[in-house]
C-alpha cells in the first residue's frame, strides 16, 4: 500500500455518513499513539481508528449487529490497510 491510498479520518467520515447516515459521528485517527505496535507504519496514519457513532440505524440492534454496520461500511478501508478500528456507539 502506498502512502497516496491510506486511509483518512475524512474518508472514513464520508463513507460512514453516506452509508448509516449517523445524528452523531466522530472519526479519530489514533496511529501516531500506535508507532511500534502491529500493524502501525513509520508514516504515524492511516492505520489505527476510533468510530464513535450514533444514528436511528444502531436502534434495536445488539451490540455485534451495531459494529457489524460499522464494519460492513468501512470494508474497502480494511482491505486498503485499516488495521485496527475501536467502535463507540451511542444510540
Amino acid at each position: 500500500m502506498t502512502e497516496t491510498t491510506l486511509p483518512t479520518a475524512e474518508a472514513l467520515d464520508a463513507t460512514l455518513r453516506a452509508a448509516l447516515a449517523p445524528t452523531w459521528l466522530e472519526v479519530l485517527d489514533e496511529s501516531a499513539a500506535h508507532a511500534g505496535h502491529a500493524g502501525a507504519n513509520a508514516l504515524g496514519y492511516g492505520t489505527h481508528f476510533r468510530v464513535r457513532i450514533g444514528g436511528p440505524a444502531f436502534a434495536g440492534k445488539s451490540r455485534v449487529a451495531q459494529h457489524r454496520l460499522v464494519y460492513d461500511a468501512l470494508q474497502k478501508f480494511t482491505d486498503a490497510g485499516l488495521h485496527a478500528l475501536a467502535i463507540e456507539i451511542k444510540v
